[in-house]
C-alpha cells in the first residue's frame, strides 16, 4: 500500500523547514519567498517526474519519445532546474548561485506561464544567493539543510491522499495558502502587504457570490487568497480571474498560488493599480461581474497629483486626499465592474464611513448614485499589524 500524502503532512513538513531561518536570520515576510518558492519547485519537480514516467511506460523505455510528450506537459522541467538535481548538488558551495540559474532557466523553459506580459519573471525578485541568507560558508550550510528538507516530502500526484469533495489541486494548494497564513501570524504588521484573513476573505467571497462565466478581480489582490476563494464560490469551474499587485515579490507568491490551484489562465499582473491600472481593454477599464479586495488601509501619496485628468474618469465623483487613498480604490473599483450588474466587495477602515471633506463629498455621491448596497461592520483585532475595526462595503451596480 503506497504512502498518502495529506495535506497536514505537507503544512507539517514545510513548517519545520522554516527552522532552517528561523532564529533571527531573517525576518519571516522574507524567508517565507524562500520556502514558497521551493514548495513550488518542489511540486513542479516531482509532477514532472511522475509524468515522465508514465511516457517511459507508454513507449516501452523509449527516452526519446517520453521526453518529446514531455514538451507538450504544462511545464517543462530543465534538467538543472530539476529539485532532484539541486539536491545532488547540494553539498556545493555556491549551492545559492546554482538555485538561481535553476530557477531562471525554468523561468526561461515556461516563460508562457511564468513571465507577465510585461517581461517580469516570477522569480525575478528572489535570489538564494543573496547575502541576506549569511555569509558564503553559512549560506551553503542552511541551503543544504533546506534542500534536505523537502526532498523528504514527496509531491508526486499519485502520492497525494485526496479526500473526499477536493480535488488534487486542493492538496498542494491547501497546503500553500496554510503556510502563507502562518507566515502572516509571524511577520505581524508586515502581513497586511500580502494576505487578507481567511475569515474575511470567506466572507467577502460569498457575499459577492459569481454566477458561472463570471470575471472576477481584485486590484489589490496580495498573494490572491481572496480572489481563489471568489472564484470557488462559483458552481463549476466556468469563471475567469484577475488580479493586480503592485509588491513584486508578493505578485510572484500570487502567481504560484494561482498554478498550484490550478488556475493556470489567471491573469495576474503586476504594478501600481493606482496609477498604472493593468487590466484595460482599448482606452477604457477593463468590465468585471465580481470585483472584490482588501486595499492597503489609508495608503499615503497614492497618485493624487494625477488623479485631476485620469484618463479612465474614474474620479468623476470626487478626487480623495492625498494622504487616505481608501476611496480612490473603492472609485476603481465601482468603475470597473459592469454597468448593469456589477457587484462590487471591499473591505476599509471605518474612517471611509464617516471622514469629512473630499472624502465625507464622494461618499455623498456614491450614495445618491444608488450604488451601496450594504455595510458589515467587521470587529478589532482581525487584521495582522493593526487593530483598528473595518467594514466590508457592497455595492451594485443594478442599484444605479
Amino acid at each position: 500500500m503506497k504512502n498518502e500524502i495529506t495535506t497536514q503532512d505537507i503544512n507539517s513538513f514545510v513548517w519545520k523547514a522554516c527552522d532552517t531561518f528561523r532564529g533571527g536570520v531573517i525576518d519571516p515576510s522574507q524567508y517565507k519567498d524562500y520556502i514558497l518558492t521551493m514548495l513550488f519547485l518542489k511540486y513542479v519537480s516531482d509532477t514532472y517526474s511522475e509524468k515522465y514516467e508514465e511516457y517511459l511506460s507508454k513507449y516501452d523505455g523509449d527516452k526519446e519519445r517520453a521526453e518529446r510528450a514531455m514538451t507538450l506537459e504544462r511545464f517543462v522541467v530543465p534538467e538543472h532546474s530539476h529539485f532532484d538535481d539541486l539536491f545532488d548538488r547540494r553539498h556545493e558551495s555556491n549551492i545559492g548561485e546554482l538555485i538561481d540559474i535553476g530557477l531562471a532557466d525554468l523561468q526561461e523553459a515556461n516563460r508562457e506561464k511564468l513571465t507577465s506580459i510585461d517581461g517580469a519573471g516570477i522569480f525575478r525578485n528572489i535570489s538564494f544567493n543573496s547575502s541576506n541568507l549569511g555569509e558564503k560558508k553559512v549560506k551553503a550550510s542552511r541551503l543544504k539543510n533546506l534542500l534536505e528538507d523537502f526532498a523528504a516530502l514527496d509531491l508526486r500526484p499519485q502520492s497525494l491522499k485526496v479526500e473526499e469533495g477536493k480535488e488534487e489541486r486542493d492538496i498542494i494548494g491547501d497546503a500553500y495558502e496554510f503556510l502563507i497564513k502562518n507566515f502572516a501570524s509571524d511577520a505581524g504588521k508586515k502581513a497586511g502587504e500580502f494576505y487578507t484573513p481567511s475569515e474575511v476573505s470567506t466572507l467577502l467571497a460569498r457575499l459577492t457570490k459569481s454566477k458561472p462565466g463570471a470575471r472576477i478581480y481584485d486590484p489589490t489582490c496580495g498573494s490572491a487568497s481572496l480572489l481563489i476563494k471568489a472564484g470557488k464560490q462559483v458552481e463549476g469551474n466556468d469563471f475567469s480571474l484577475y488580479g493586480q499587485e503592485a509588491n513584486g515579490s508578493t505578485w510572484a507568491l500570487a502567481m504560484m498560488n494561482m498554478f498550484l490551484h490550478g488556475f493556470d489562465n489567471a491573469s495576474i499582473r503586476w504594478g501600481d493599480t493606482l496609477r498604472s491600472p493593468k487590466h484595460v481593454e482599448g482606452d477604457e477599464l477593463m468590465k468585471f461581474d465580481t470585483v472584490v479586495g482588501n486595499p492597503p488601509f489609508s495608503l499615503d501619496k497614492w497618485g493624487q497629483e494625477d488623479a485631476e485628468h485620469d484618463r479612465f474618469s474614474r474620479f468623476d465623483r470626487g478626487v480623495p486626499p492625498k494622504s487616505k487613498g481608501d476611496w480612490a480604490f473603492i472609485l476603481h473599483m465601482i468603475e470597473s465592474a459592469y454597468e448593469i450588474d456589477g457587484k462590487i466587495g471591499v473591505v476599509v477602515p471605518h474612517g471611509v464611513l464617516f471622514r469629512g471633506s473630499a472624502e465625507g463629498r464622494i461618499r455623498k455621491r456614491v450614495i445618491e448614485d444608488n450604488l451601496l448596497d450594504a455595510v458589515i461592520g467587521l470587529p478589532a483585532n482581525l487584521f495582522y499589524g493593526t487593530g483598528i475595526p473595518a467594514a466590508i462595503l457592497i455595492f451594485n451596480k443594478a442599484e444605479e
